[in-house]
């Protein structure tokens, strides 16, 4: 049976479907209390256990420990997170198992109903005692299979134990302690959900007809659990939690929290050793996961060099022209080759026209020899015939076969002379049509250079009047007319002659207006860059008279406060000095016609200051304004010009 180091929790499976079989069994019902230390804290101030998804038929085991952040895998281990045991309705630390007296009593939901399975049905029980036994069997347990048919009290306290003991190991049976104790107590930790209806009375005498059907269903169902529970541990379901059948790469909660259960479980080994830092364990769980993350970050690194290369792709790709002028440009290649195609299809019509004929009459020679050969066949039978109708005598028989042997000779002699004559006119033939073949490779060569240079017909002045095209016919009997067309020494060739001294000087001419045309530009160059030198000095005189005027506009803003403060300074003279003269009523009128006259000369110049400043920025922008529109003028014009260069 498969055995798991840490602690799993399953839920009991009923086969008989009586809507109680999801009451959770723990794997351990008791243990013996911890021996570490206590952690003086209080209690730990915790969250709810996080909700969990539950296959059907399983109760996936919680965490012993919790954390306050909602994914316990990314914090590390803190102090408050261990040594504390959290437990659902207590901080009390130590055993899980509170012993028989703090066990809680089944509810009524878990032992008030009625077992369904027809217990009393001898069949039926046939099959629950071969069930029982095959399971026991199975596990090593060596009993007789009779074992179940006269039961005692000693052979059902041994199969009970094997069966609790099966589905947790570590439940403390005492031989000791009295059986009915440690009877009720394993049924309620494994929350038999029929226990209200077994009678404690009946363990003395579990064989007796009232008795032996409930036993024997509880031992049924024992063992059903127990092979539920074995299902469920060899299925290496992710429910397990075990860190061992975690692979590499995972997204599966379940794989989380069997890595957070193996964290925690080593470092509160640590904590209660005394020490409250896991550097070790943090760093084994820091390397798991970088392993699980390893392939994403290398597909990261790959993805974000196939994203530069892409990029430099697109940069190249925007330097590059646009792809419709170069489609537009073979567009128009295209177009001027179906012309000279259009031209040139006419032609290698009447070719074919010209083959097309010279095979009709080659057909029309063979039919004509092969009757021919008929008839001569014909004629041969005919002749010896009357061969052989004629009487002739010895002699004439004698010199007949001599004659005829001669004639065989001569016709020997004959055949062996047409053979190789024959062969002679084969390799002519052969040699014959390569050289017929390359004359038209030929031909075919300079009909695409009249093509590709536009030596058609009609030519340009002054050469309208000639037509540089040659046709090969090589079916036609007279070696004059296998080339058809002008004469080629005495005109194609110094028409060719004549067309290449044209297309050279028109080559000179073109370089000489290149070169033209070159010194143009590159005197239009100078003069941008001497107009960019210009355009720049005026621009620094702009920028010095635009200081200039700033500089203006400061001094004035600066007279007018000094100004200012001295009318102000007047003004409190004229009042101090009116309040004097009211006071005194010496010199009064003198001083303050003083003082008026003194601050009139102020004001006056105050005006004329502000008056100069307002002329001088206002010729400042003037002439900015100019110069800009100046410059406007000299680049549109440098635009224009450039433009219809």
């Amino acid at each position: 049976m498969a055995e798991f180091g840490r602690r799993s929790t399953m839920q009991p499976m009923d086969p008989y479907n009586n809507m109680r079989s999801n009451l959770p069994v723990p794997s351990t019902i008791k243990k013996p209390p911890a021996g570490g230390r206590m952690s003086m804290a209080g209690p730990a101030l915790r969250g709810p256990y996080p909700v969990m998804s539950q296959v059907p038929g399983t109760n996936p085991r919680q965490s012993l420990m919790r954390s306050q952040n909602v994914n316990p895998l990314l914090q590390s281990a803190s102090k408050p997170a261990f040594g504390r045991t959290p437990l659902h309705n207590s901080t009390r630390r130590g055993s899980m198992w509170g012993g028989g007296a703090q066990a809680s009593a089944p509810s009524g939901s878990q032992t008030g109903g009625k077992d369904p399975r027809p217990l009393r049905d001898r069949p039926f029980q046939a099959k629950m005692r071969q069930e029982v036994v095959t399971w026991l069997i199975s596990n090593g347990y060596d009993i007789p299979p009779q074992i179940l048919q006269n039961i005692t009290n000693k052979d059902f306290r041994g199969v009970f134990q094997q069966l609790v003991t099966l589905l947790d190991p570590s439940f403390p049976f005492n031989s000791d302690g009295r059986f009915e104790d440690q009877f009720m107590q394993a049924l309620k930790g494994l929350r038999y959900p029929y226990l209200s209806q077994l009678d404690m009375r009946w363990l003395a005498t579990p064989g007796t007809m009232h008795a032996w059907p409930s036993l024997l269903g509880l031992l049924h169902w024992l063992a059903e659990v127990g092979r539920a529970r074995l299902h469920y541990l060899e299925s290496k379901d992710v429910t397990l939690q075990d860190s061992s059948q975690v692979p590499d790469e995972f997204d599966d909660i379940n794989h989380d929290q069997a890595l957070a259960l193996d964290h925690y479980i080593l470092a509160y080994e640590i904590f209660l050793e005394g020490k409250d830092v896991f550097p070790e364990q943090e760093r084994v769980l820091e390397e798991r996961y970088a392993r699980k993350d390893e392939r994403v970050v290398a597909d990261l690194d790959q993805q974000k060099e196939e994203l530069q290369q892409v990029l430099a792709e697109l940069e190249s790709f925007e330097r590059l022209p646009a792809p419709i002028e170069k489609l537009k440009k073979d567009n128009g290649s295209l177009k001027h080759d179906k012309l000279k195609f259009e031209e040139l299809l006419p032609r290698c019509e009447a070719r074919k026209q010209k083959w097309i004929n010279f095979v009709e009459r080659e057909k029309a020679e063979l039919a004509y020899s092969i009757s021919n050969l008929e008839n001569l066949r014909a004629e041969e039978l005919r002749l010896a015939g009357v061969v052989k109708v004629q009487n002739l005598s010895p002699e004439e028989v004698v010199r007949m076969n001599t004659e005829h042997e001669s004639l065989s000779r001569d016709v020997e002699n004959l055949k062996h002379k047409i053979a190789e004559t024959n062969q002679v006119v084969v390799k002519l033939e052969v040699s014959l049509t390569r050289k017929v073949s390359d004359a038209e490779e030929a031909l075919d060569m300079y009909t695409n250079l009249l093509s590709n240079l536009g030596l058609f017909p009609p030519l340009a002045p002054p050469l309208e009047g000639i037509d540089l095209t040659l046709d090969l016919n090589s079916a036609a009997a007279n070696p004059q007319n296998l080339l058809s067309g002008a004469d080629i020494r005495r005109v194609i060739k110094p028409t060719l002659s004549r067309v290449a001294e044209m297309k050279r000087t028109e080559r000179a001419d073109v370089e000489s207006e290149r070169i033209k045309v070159d010194d143009e530009l590159d005197q239009l160059t100078l003069e941008c860059e001497n107009m960019d030198e210009e355009v720049l000095e005026l621009s620094n005189k702009v920028n010095a008279l635009s200081d200039q005027a700033d500089e203006l506009r400061e001094a004035a803003q600066q007279e007018a406060l000094v100004s200012n403060a001295e009318a102000a300074h007047l003004e409190r003279d004229l009042a101090q000095a009116r309040t004097a003269a009211m006071a005194n009523g010496v010199g009064v009128k003198s001083r303050l016609q003083a003082l008026q006259i003194a601050h009139r000369e102020q004001i006056d110049k105050v005006n004329r200051l502000k008056d100069e400043t307002m002329r001088a920025i206002i010729k400042n922008s003037s002439d900015i304004v100019l110069f800009k529109e100046e410059v406007s003028k000299q680049l549109k014009h440098l635009r224009d010009f450039a433009e219809a260069n």
